[in-house]
C-alpha cells in the first residue's frame, strides 16, 4: 500500500515521503495514529499545505530560540549547596536546579533541555549547554557556591 508520511518516521522516512509499506502495518498503525495518509491527490495536495504550515512555525521557533539564545549568553546563575569537608558537595547539582535558577531569573527552560557534561559534585564554576532548539545551543555560567 502507497503512503505520504505525515512526520518523520525512523525507519520509513521523512515528512512528504511516498513509501510502499504492508497494507497491514498501513491500516493498523500508521493510518490511525495519523502518522500517514492514504497516497491519492488530495492527500498530496493536503500534505503540500501542511508542509508549509510547519515550515513557518519551525522558522518562527528558530527565531525565538536565537533571540533566547542571545539573552541566555549573558546570564549567569548561582545555586547555593550544603558542603562538606573539602568543599565536596552532598549530592550533585541537577538540572532541575539549574531549572528553578533560571525560572527565578523570569527564563523558563525545561530540565530536559539543559544537558551537564559530567556531574557537578564540587563548588566552582561551570559551563551548562542548553539546548533550546535541534540547531541552536547556548552555553550559561553556573556558579555553585556554599549556602
Amino acid at each position: 500500500m502507497k503512503i505520504i508520511l505525515r512526520q518523520n518516521f525512523e525507519s520509513i522516512g521523512k515528512i512528504g515521503d511516498v513509501v510502499d509499506v504492508k497494507d497491514g502495518y498501513a491500516r493498523n498503525y500508521l493510518l490511525p495514529r495519523g502518522i500517514a495518509y492514504a497516497a491519492s491527490k488530495g492527500n498530496i495536495r493536503a500534505l503540500e499545505e501542511e508542509k508549509k504550515v510547519v515550515e513557518k512555525r519551525s522558522k518562527q521557533e528558530l527565531t525565538a530560540a536565537e533571540v533566547l539564545s542571545s539573552e541566555l549568553d549573558k546570564i549567569s546563575v548561582t545555586i547555593p549547596v550544603q558542603v562538606g569537608e573539602e568543599d565536596k558537595i552532598f549530592g550533585t547539582v541537577t538540572t532541575q536546579m539549574i531549572a528553578d535558577a533560571l525560572k527565578e531569573k523570569e527564563y523558563d527552560i525545561d530540565k530536559r533541555k539543559i544537558d551537564i557534561e559530567e556531574p557537578i559534585k564540587s563548588l566552582g564554576i561551570y559551563g551548562v549547554n542548553i539546548k533550546l532548539h535541534p540547531s541552536v545551543t547556548t552555553k550559561i555560567k553556573v556558579w555553585v557556591v556554599r549556602e
